[in-house]
Protein backbone atom coordinates (compact mmCIF):
# COMPACT_ATOMS: atom_id res chain seq x y z
CA UNK A 1 0.00 0.00 0.00
CA UNK A 2 1.54 3.51 -0.77
CA UNK A 3 2.04 5.92 1.38
CA UNK A 4 0.47 9.59 1.51
CA UNK A 5 3.56 10.84 0.27
CA UNK A 6 3.97 7.93 -2.66
CA UNK A 7 0.10 8.79 -3.60
CA UNK A 8 1.26 12.42 -3.75
CA UNK A 9 4.19 11.80 -5.39
CA UNK A 10 2.70 10.14 -8.32
CA UNK A 11 -0.68 12.84 -8.66
CA UNK A 12 1.54 15.55 -8.47
CA UNK A 13 3.65 14.66 -11.30
CA UNK A 14 0.72 12.98 -13.50
CA UNK A 15 -1.61 15.28 -13.52
CA UNK A 16 -2.71 18.23 -15.40
CA UNK A 17 -1.49 21.66 -14.08
CA UNK A 18 -3.89 24.76 -14.46
CA UNK A 19 -2.15 28.20 -13.28
CA UNK A 20 -5.19 30.17 -11.29
CA UNK A 21 -3.07 33.32 -10.35
CA UNK A 22 0.24 34.90 -9.62
CA UNK A 23 1.97 35.54 -6.32
CA UNK A 24 2.94 39.36 -6.66
CA UNK A 25 4.76 40.09 -3.03
CA UNK A 26 8.44 37.65 -3.54
CA UNK A 27 11.06 38.65 -5.85
CA UNK A 28 10.93 35.14 -7.28
CA UNK A 29 8.20 33.81 -9.88
CA UNK A 30 5.60 31.93 -7.93
CA UNK A 31 2.23 30.91 -9.34
CA UNK A 32 -0.58 28.93 -7.05
CA UNK A 33 -1.81 26.14 -10.04
CA UNK A 34 -4.48 23.35 -9.80
CA UNK A 35 -3.21 19.61 -9.74
CA UNK A 36 -6.39 18.42 -11.41
CA UNK A 37 -6.35 14.57 -11.00
CA UNK A 38 -9.46 12.51 -11.86
CA UNK A 39 -12.39 14.55 -9.99
CA UNK A 40 -10.31 16.13 -7.46
CA UNK A 41 -8.40 19.63 -7.40
CA UNK A 42 -4.78 19.86 -5.19
CA UNK A 43 -3.96 23.55 -4.85
CA UNK A 44 -0.20 23.91 -4.81
CA UNK A 45 2.49 26.47 -5.78
CA UNK A 46 4.24 26.22 -8.40
CA UNK A 47 8.28 27.75 -8.57
CA UNK A 48 9.81 27.93 -11.97
CA UNK A 49 13.47 27.65 -11.97
CA UNK A 50 13.19 30.48 -15.40
CA UNK A 51 11.26 32.76 -12.80
CA UNK A 52 14.28 32.45 -10.03
CA UNK A 53 16.27 35.97 -10.03
CA UNK A 54 19.95 35.29 -9.92
CA UNK A 55 22.02 35.36 -6.75
CA UNK A 56 25.40 36.03 -5.68
CA UNK A 57 25.89 33.35 -3.51
CA UNK A 58 23.94 30.63 -4.89
CA UNK A 59 24.04 29.17 -7.80
CA UNK A 60 21.50 29.78 -10.95
CA UNK A 61 18.40 27.73 -11.40
CA UNK A 62 18.64 25.65 -7.62
CA UNK A 63 15.95 27.07 -5.62
CA UNK A 64 13.43 24.93 -7.02
CA UNK A 65 16.04 21.55 -5.93
CA UNK A 66 16.82 23.32 -2.59
CA UNK A 67 12.96 23.07 -2.00
CA UNK A 68 12.31 19.83 -2.46
CA UNK A 69 15.58 19.21 -0.34
CA UNK A 70 14.03 20.47 2.26
CA UNK A 71 10.54 18.36 1.91
CA UNK A 72 12.68 15.37 1.86
CA UNK A 73 15.00 16.73 5.11
CA UNK A 74 12.01 17.12 7.21
CA UNK A 75 10.56 14.11 5.80
CA UNK A 76 13.25 11.55 6.91
CA UNK A 77 14.16 13.40 9.88
CA UNK A 78 10.49 12.80 11.43
CA UNK A 79 9.44 17.00 11.54
CA UNK A 80 6.98 16.37 8.89
CA UNK A 81 6.39 20.24 8.72
CA UNK A 82 7.22 20.99 5.33
CA UNK A 83 4.06 20.40 2.76
CA UNK A 84 4.64 17.71 -0.03
CA UNK A 85 7.36 19.12 -2.28
CA UNK A 86 8.16 17.53 -5.91
CA UNK A 87 10.71 18.52 -8.75
CA UNK A 88 7.88 18.88 -11.93
CA UNK A 89 10.17 19.43 -15.01
CA UNK A 90 7.09 19.48 -17.37
CA UNK A 91 5.44 22.73 -15.43
CA UNK A 92 3.56 25.20 -17.79
CA UNK A 93 6.91 27.44 -17.57
CA UNK A 94 9.63 24.73 -17.46
CA UNK A 95 10.80 22.43 -14.17
CA UNK A 96 10.27 23.61 -11.29
CA UNK A 97 9.54 22.85 -7.87
CA UNK A 98 5.05 21.80 -6.94
CA UNK A 99 4.28 21.98 -3.51
CA UNK A 100 1.12 21.47 -1.78
CA UNK A 101 -0.97 24.85 -1.33
CA UNK A 102 -1.79 24.99 2.61
CA UNK A 103 -5.27 27.08 3.62
CA UNK A 104 -4.04 29.22 6.74
CA UNK A 105 -4.50 32.94 7.65
CA UNK A 106 -2.08 34.94 6.92
CA UNK A 107 -2.61 37.83 9.19
CA UNK A 108 -1.62 35.35 12.37
CA UNK A 109 2.24 34.76 11.99
CA UNK A 110 5.25 34.87 14.16
CA UNK A 111 4.71 38.52 15.24
CA UNK A 112 1.48 37.81 16.80
CA UNK A 113 1.69 34.30 17.64
CA UNK A 114 0.43 33.28 21.14
CA UNK A 115 3.50 32.36 23.63
CA UNK A 116 2.04 29.06 23.51
CA UNK A 117 2.35 28.54 19.30
CA UNK A 118 5.62 30.23 19.52
CA UNK A 119 6.82 27.38 22.08
CA UNK A 120 5.58 25.12 18.85
CA UNK A 121 8.52 25.87 16.85
CA UNK A 122 11.71 25.02 18.49
CA UNK A 123 11.28 21.86 15.53
CA UNK A 124 11.68 24.56 12.43
CA UNK A 125 14.26 26.47 14.62
CA UNK A 126 16.22 23.31 14.89
CA UNK A 127 15.95 22.55 10.78
CA UNK A 128 16.43 25.91 9.98
CA UNK A 129 19.88 25.58 12.33
CA UNK A 130 20.37 22.43 9.91
CA UNK A 131 19.83 23.34 7.05
CA UNK A 132 21.36 26.42 7.26
CA UNK A 133 18.27 28.74 6.36
CA UNK A 134 19.29 31.77 4.73
CA UNK A 135 15.64 33.58 4.91
CA UNK A 136 13.29 31.96 7.57
CA UNK A 137 10.57 35.30 7.68
CA UNK A 138 7.94 35.42 9.89
CA UNK A 139 5.50 34.34 7.32
CA UNK A 140 7.00 31.53 6.94
CA UNK A 141 5.69 29.72 9.56
CA UNK A 142 2.41 29.25 10.29
CA UNK A 143 -0.70 27.21 11.06
CA UNK A 144 -3.48 25.56 9.25
CA UNK A 145 -7.49 25.85 9.10
CA UNK A 146 -8.42 22.94 9.90
CA UNK A 147 -5.98 21.49 12.52
CA UNK A 148 -3.77 24.04 13.44
CA UNK A 149 -1.06 21.91 12.53
CA UNK A 150 2.44 24.01 11.77
CA UNK A 151 3.70 24.41 8.59
CA UNK A 152 7.00 25.86 7.35
CA UNK A 153 7.55 27.15 3.97
CA UNK A 154 9.96 29.12 1.30
CA UNK A 155 13.00 26.98 1.11
CA UNK A 156 15.06 27.94 -1.84
CA UNK A 157 17.79 29.48 -0.05
CA UNK A 158 18.88 27.12 2.45
CA UNK A 159 21.58 24.57 2.63
CA UNK A 160 24.40 26.97 1.63
CA UNK A 161 28.40 25.52 2.69
CA UNK A 162 29.30 28.71 4.55
CA UNK A 163 27.23 29.83 7.53
CA UNK A 164 24.17 31.69 5.81
CA UNK A 165 21.22 31.41 8.72
CA UNK A 166 19.22 34.04 8.99
CA UNK A 167 15.84 33.59 10.73
CA UNK A 168 13.12 36.33 12.78
CA UNK A 169 13.32 32.78 15.28
CA UNK A 170 16.10 33.62 17.83
CA UNK A 171 13.30 33.08 20.99
CA UNK A 172 15.35 30.73 22.24
CA UNK A 173 18.82 31.33 22.14
CA UNK A 174 21.02 29.92 24.48
CA UNK A 175 18.33 27.28 25.76
CA UNK A 176 19.39 23.98 25.60
CA UNK A 177 17.86 21.74 22.75
CA UNK A 178 15.57 18.88 23.76
CA UNK A 179 16.92 15.75 23.89
CA UNK A 180 13.46 14.70 21.86
CA UNK A 181 14.42 16.99 19.26
CA UNK A 182 18.02 16.02 18.83
CA UNK A 183 16.91 12.55 18.50
CA UNK A 184 15.76 13.59 14.85
CA UNK A 185 18.90 14.51 13.54
CA UNK A 186 19.69 10.94 12.29
CA UNK A 187 21.08 11.85 9.10
CA UNK A 188 21.70 8.35 7.77
CA UNK A 189 22.54 6.97 3.87
CA UNK A 190 19.38 6.73 2.61
CA UNK A 191 18.63 10.61 2.81
CA UNK A 192 21.95 11.57 2.04
CA UNK A 193 21.11 9.15 -1.46
CA UNK A 194 18.35 11.21 -1.48
CA UNK A 195 19.10 14.57 -1.62
CA UNK A 196 21.87 13.72 -4.44
CA UNK A 197 19.61 14.94 -7.14
CA UNK A 198 19.26 18.62 -5.97
CA UNK A 199 22.53 19.10 -3.48
CA UNK A 200 25.97 19.44 -4.39
CA UNK A 201 28.11 16.92 -2.80
CA UNK A 202 30.04 19.48 -0.62
CA UNK A 203 26.25 20.67 0.74
CA UNK A 204 25.48 17.52 1.61
CA UNK A 205 28.33 17.32 3.35
CA UNK A 206 27.67 20.64 5.05
CA UNK A 207 24.70 19.24 5.79
CA UNK A 208 26.25 16.13 7.76
CA UNK A 209 28.92 18.29 9.13
CA UNK A 210 26.01 20.92 10.61
CA UNK A 211 24.13 18.03 12.45
CA UNK A 212 27.32 16.68 13.69
CA UNK A 213 27.92 20.14 15.48
CA UNK A 214 24.91 20.70 16.42
CA UNK A 215 24.74 17.08 18.36
CA UNK A 216 28.27 18.33 20.12
CA UNK A 217 26.83 22.16 21.07
CA UNK A 218 23.29 21.17 22.45
CA UNK A 219 22.10 24.07 22.81
CA UNK A 220 20.17 26.88 19.88
CA UNK A 221 22.38 29.20 19.13
CA UNK A 222 22.07 32.87 19.86
CA UNK A 223 21.93 35.86 17.53
CA UNK A 224 25.13 36.88 16.19
CA UNK A 225 26.30 40.81 16.41
CA UNK A 226 28.62 40.43 13.50
CA UNK A 227 27.02 40.10 11.13
CA UNK A 228 23.29 40.38 9.62
CA UNK A 229 21.07 37.27 10.65
CA UNK A 230 17.74 38.66 10.24
CA UNK A 231 16.26 38.74 6.30
CA UNK A 232 14.47 41.32 5.09
CA UNK A 233 12.15 42.22 4.67
CA UNK A 234 11.14 40.38 8.13
CA UNK A 235 7.45 39.60 7.47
Amino acid sequence: MMTKSQQLQNIFQQSDLEIKGQFTLGSNYTFLVDVCHQDQIYPAVYKPMRGEQPLWDFEESTLALREVAAYLVSESLGFHFVPFTTLREDGPYGAGSLQQFIEYDPEYHYFNFSDEDKQKLQPVVLFDLLCNNADRKGGHVFFDNDSHKLFAIDHGICFHEDDKLRTVLWDFGGQKIPDGLLSHLDINSNLLADLEPYLSPSEIAALRSRAERILEQGTFPRQPNDRRAIPWPPL
